[in-house]
């Protein structure tokens, strides 16, 4: 009996394609590589905050990168529960966000602004590739550990700023929370 193949079709222009095996290595598991054609990266200037933050309204932090979305939560018994490396994450962030505010002499005036007021979040990323993550991944475990660390809800957050920058480098992200009278 024969049998019949789809006849095969040439896409117009250039497409990404990425091919992935799941099989540990070895003589029968081969991986087909088609690289991927993107356009030049360039870095977007960096402008200047409209109104230069004081320190009694805001904070500014550099913290590491955020673990991948893949590795911040996992799957126990059927529930979906924040990973080891999340939960390191959020403990670490946390500690940094104290010891930024024991260094503030203002900080008993920024924690009540942050606290009874709505918020503004700005967030650089700095990745080491353009291509491994994706801005918005790291975006709710670093809100989430940004507020907890503060004491307080990441609800007050009405205004979000995502940026994606390459340092290869120095990975980081840089975040930067103050009040906001928009909402």
């Amino acid at each position: 009996m024969p049998t019949f193949r789809r006849p095969t079709r040439f896409p117009s222009s250039p497409r990404a394609v990425r091919m992935a095996s799941y099989r540990s290595p070895g003589k029968s598991a081969t991986v087909a590589r088609i690289p991927i054609r993107t356009a030049p990266i360039t870095r977007i200037p960096v402008s200047p905050l409209p109104h230069p933050p004081t320190e009694s309204h805001s904070i500014t932090l550099t913290l590491p990168v955020p673990p991948s979305v893949n590795h911040q939560y996992a799957t126990v018994n059927g529930r979906r529960l924040i990973s080891s490396a999340g939960r390191a994450y959020k403990i670490h962030v946390g500690q940094l966000v104290w010891l930024k505010l024991a260094q503030s002499t203002h900080r008993t005036t920024l924690l009540t602004r942050l606290q009874s007021e709505w918020l503004t979040l700005s967030i650089r990323f700095y990745f080491t590739s353009a291509l491994r993550r994706d801005v918005d991944g790291g975006l709710k475990i670093a809100q989430d550990a940004l507020c907890e660390g503060l004491g307080i809800n990441d609800n007050r957050i009405v205004e979000t700023h995502l940026y994606k920058y390459i340092d290869k480098d120095n990975p980081r992200i840089e975040v930067h929370l103050t009040p906001t009278s928009s909402f």
